[in-house]
C-alpha cells in the first residue's frame, strides 16, 4: 500500500512527507468519507494545522473532493482518476446512512443535468442520498 500512496503523490508532483503519507494511506483504505475528526482520531499525533492544510492541498490537486451528504459535517473521500487540479469530476450522489453516520460515494449514480431559467447560474450540484446502508440493515 505504501508505493500506490508514494507513486499517487508523485503523480500530483507532491513531496512524499509523513502526514501526506498516512492521511493519503486512509483514504486509500476507507471505504466511506472520512472527516477531520475521524482523521484525527486515526492518528492521534497529528497536529489540526498540519492536517487542515493537507486536506486542502489534496483537495486542490484534484487527489479528494468533499463529500456533501446533508448532516453538516465536512467530509472527504478519493477523486476519481479522471480529477485535477484543473478540474473536480465527481459529480455524484452521495449516500449518508442514518444508523451508522458514514458517507459513501456512489460514482454510478451522476447529477443529473438541470435547465435553469435565464439570468440563473449554477455554482454547484449535489446529488445527497440518505437512509440505511447495507452493513447496518
Amino acid at each position: 500500500m505504501e508505493k500506490a500512496v508514494i507513486d499517487l503523490l508523485k503523480s500530483y508532483q507532491l513531496r512524499t512527507t509523513t502526514v501526506r503519507k498516512q492521511v493519503l494511506d486512509l483514504f486509500m483504505q476507507s471505504k466511506h468519507a472520512l472527516g477531520k475528526t475521524n482523521i484525527e482520531a486515526q492518528l492521534e499525533e497529528i497536529d489540526r494545522i498540519t492536517l487542515y492544510r493537507t486536506l486542502r492541498t489534496f483537495e486542490q490537486k484534484g487527489i479528494i473532493h468533499e463529500a456533501v451528504d446533508g448532516s453538516g459535517k465536512t467530509k472527504y473521500a478519493l477523486c476519481s482518476h479522471e480529477c485535477s487540479e484543473h478540474a473536480h469530476h465527481d459529480h455524484h450522489a452521495h449516500f449518508y446512512c442514518s444508523l451508522c453516520e458514514n458517507t459513501v460515494c456512489m460514482d454510478s449514480i451522476t447529477v443529473p443535468e438541470v435547465s435553469l431559467p435565464e439570468g440563473f447560474r449554477i455554482n454547484s450540484a449535489q446529488l445527497i442520498l440518505s437512509g440505511v446502508c447495507q452493513n447496518c440493515q
